[in-house]
C-alpha cells in the first residue's frame, strides 16, 4: 500500500481492522441509479455507499458547473458521520476506472484526512480475485459533533484565477477529457463545446493499463514528464468536464511522483456557463 493506491490483496487482508473504512462511489453521469443499485446487490463487505449527486457535491445554481464542491467542514461532518477519524485508513473503490474514487480520494485530502488511497482496479478487480461480498446498506453510525475540516492537503483555483492566467500562463491547465471533446469535436455533457485556452489535454483513461488499474509509477512518470516539457508539478491545474476525472490524472501524477498540482473544480460545465470566458478549439 502506498499513500496513493491499495491492491486488492492488502485490502482483503485488512477487512475487519477497526480503523478501517471502506467506501463504494460506483456512478453512472447518465444514471445516478446505476451506484446506489450496484451496491444494494452487492460490495464489499464493510462497505459504505457515497453518492457523487447528493452527497458530495453542493447546490447546482447553473453557473456553478455539474458537480461544485460543497464547504469543506460540511464534508468533513459527512465523513464523520462514517466513523471516519484521522487516524482511519479510507479506501475508495468504484467501477470505472477509478475515477470516482480517485475525486474522493482527492476530497478527503482537500479537507485534511491524509490517510485515504485508491483501490487499484476497483471492484472488478476485487471479483475476478474472487473475493467476499456482502449485499444490503451499512448501519447507521451515530454522527461526531463539532468536526471541523483540517489544513487542506490539496490545493484549488477557481474560474477567475484561470481567465487571468490565459495571458500570463503562471500555471498550465491538463483537460482530463476525451481528445474529441477537447478539441471540440463533440459535447455530450455541457452546451458548449470545446476547452480553456492554453490548456493542454491528457484524457484520463490514458492512466490505465489494459487490465484496468493504473501504470506503473515510472510510466506514468515518463507519460506526465513528455506532456509537462519540464514544467514544475506544483504550477499545474487540472480541469475536466466537471471536476471528477480530472483528480484521476492528480492522483496518476501523485503516483508518478510528480506532487503538488492542483484542481479548479468547476471545470469545464463551470468555465462554459459564462459566455463572456473564451473558448478555443482544435
Amino acid at each position: 500500500m502506498t499513500k496513493t493506491l491499495i491492491s486488492v490483496a492488502d485490502l482483503a487482508a485488512r477487512l475487519g481492522e477497526p480503523d478501517l473504512r471502506i467506501f463504494d462511489v460506483r456512478h453512472d453521469l447518465t444514471d445516478h441509479a446505476v451506484g446506489p443499485r450496484a451496491y444494494e446487490q452487492a460490495h464489499i463487505p464493510g462497505a459504505r455507499y457515497l453518492n457523487h449527486e447528493t452527497e458530495l457535491s453542493a447546490a447546482r445554481t447553473g453557473k456553478n458547473g455539474r458537480h461544485p464542491l460543497p464547504d469543506r467542514d460540511l464534508v468533513a461532518g459527512l465523513m464523520a458521520a462514517h466513523g471516519i477519524k484521522p487516524a482511519t485508513l479510507v479506501v475508495a473503490y468504484d467501477a470505472s476506472g477509478g475515477m470516482y474514487a480517485a475525486h474522493l480520494w482527492w476530497m478527503l485530502r482537500w479537507i485534511g484526512h491524509e490517510r485515504v488511497v485508491v483501490l487499484d482496479g476497483g471492484w472488478q478487480a476485487w471479483t475476478a480475485a474472487g473475493q467476499p461480498t456482502e449485499s444490503g446498506a451499512a448501519a447507521s453510525l451515530a454522527p461526531l459533533p463539532g468536526v471541523k475540516a483540517a489544513e487542506p492537503l490539496a490545493g484549488v483555483v477557481d474560474a477567475q484565477a484561470v481567465l487571468q492566467n490565459i495571458p500570463k500562463q503562471v500555471f498550465t491547465v491538463i483537460d482530463a477529457r476525451a481528445a474529441n471533446r477537447y478539441r471540440g469535436e463533440v459535447e455530450p455533457m455541457d452546451p458548449v463545446a470545446g476547452h480553456i485556452p492554453g490548456a493542454l489535454n491528457r484524457p484520463n483513461v490514458e492512466n490505465l493499463g489494459p487490465e484496468g488499474r493504473f501504470k506503473d509509477a515510472a510510466q506514468l512518470r515518463a507519460e506526465f514528464s513528455a506532456l509537462l516539457e519540464g514544467r514544475d508539478p506544483q504550477a499545474i491545474v487540472h480541469q475536466c468536464g466537471s471536476g471528477i476525472t480530472a483528480c484521476h490524472n492528480l492522483l496518476s501524477m501523485e503516483i508518478a511522483g510528480l506532487g503538488g498540482s492542483r484542481l479548479y473544480p468547476g471545470s469545464w460545465s463551470e468555465w462554459c456557463a459564462d459566455p463572456a470566458r473564451p473558448v478555443a478549439k482544435g
